[in-house]
């Protein structure tokens, strides 16, 4: 990711509420939203910056990739290089990344996200009633 902003950038009001159920992924949305807000200030939102945003997901998930062949010891002359935390937190990055993006296209990514979830959970619930 591009160096984090300054965390006086966060506006107390963007923290979750305790009461809020999601109170635990909440920091996850708020920050999404405001590292997208500064983005915005400091490289403007100009389809080639959308683009840039959005083929950051392909640089993310090379890292990923690397970071599985580092795992899997595939390279001899590097050998194990990697942990499965290593990978998870690039996958972490990706996921990021992508809410980032999906921020940066003026859509709530919190509201997609869960659009995407309920399209997976239907492709399974009928997947099980096809196999029962």
């Amino acid at each position: 990711m591009v160096d984090a902003p300054p965390a006086e950038h966060l506006a107390a009001s963007e923290s979750p509420a305790r009461s809020d159920p999601f109170a635990g992924d909440g920091q996850v949305w708020a920050t999404a939203r405001s590292f997208r807000a500064w983005l915005d200030a400091a490289n403007g939102t100009g389809d080639a910056e959308l683009t840039c945003r959005v083929l950051k997901l392909t640089e993310e998930a090379g890292e990923v990739a690397g970071a599985w062949i580092g795992l899997l010891g595939q390279n001899p002359r590097k050998g194990v290089t990697h942990t499965r935390d290593e990978v998870a937190a690039e996958l972490a990055d990706v996921a990021f990344t992508a809410l980032v993006a999906i921020e940066s296209l003026g859509l709530d990514a919190r509201t997609v996200l869960d659009r995407c979830a309920a399209k997976v959970h239907d492709r399974i619930a009928s997947a099980e009633r096809s196999a029962g």
